[in-house]
């Protein structure tokens, strides 16, 4: 049986830093609610079963309250994800958590719309709107 490298080069989740995540003030926060929309269409992690790349679209949606995200810092961010190994489910609610958590918005969503893998794709995605309730 031939040894398998493709796991060997796989980082941890716990590897990710947020302190790459800057937000910027709002400027018509209390004046004028928006809606943001952010797409990465070469999104890029590891499977953590098999070590071999996955490609993703990954798209933020948000209601900004007093902060946005600064994209530079957003991308660098992202980049991160490249050697870590993590499902496709868990991937959407971490981004999320660390997004949330920087930003503070209204409401999020993030979506993962995953290019598919052995003839299945994958569209994952995860809200934060703290008015409704978890269904």
């Amino acid at each position: 049986m031939p040894h398998n490298n493709s796991k060997k080069n796989i980082v941890s989740l716990e590897k990710i830093k947020t302190d790459f995540l800057e937000a910027i003030e709002y400027k018509y926060h209390g004046k004028r609610n928006i809606d943001i929309i952010i797409k990465q269409p070469e999104f890029t992690s590891v499977c953590p079963m098999t070590g071999l790349p996955d490609f993703g679209c990954i798209t933020i949606r948000y209601k900004p309250d007093a902060k946005i995200i600064e994209l530079k810092s957003l991308k660098f961010y992202l980049l991160q994800y490249r050697n870590v190994g993590i499902f496709y489910e868990h991937l959407v609610n971490h981004l999320l958590d660390d997004l949330v958590k920087v930003l503070e918005p209204f409401y999020m969503q993030v979506e993962g719309d995953f290019t598919a893998r052995g003839g299945i794709t994958t569209r994952v995605t995860a809200v934060y709107n703290p008015k409704a309730e978890i269904e």
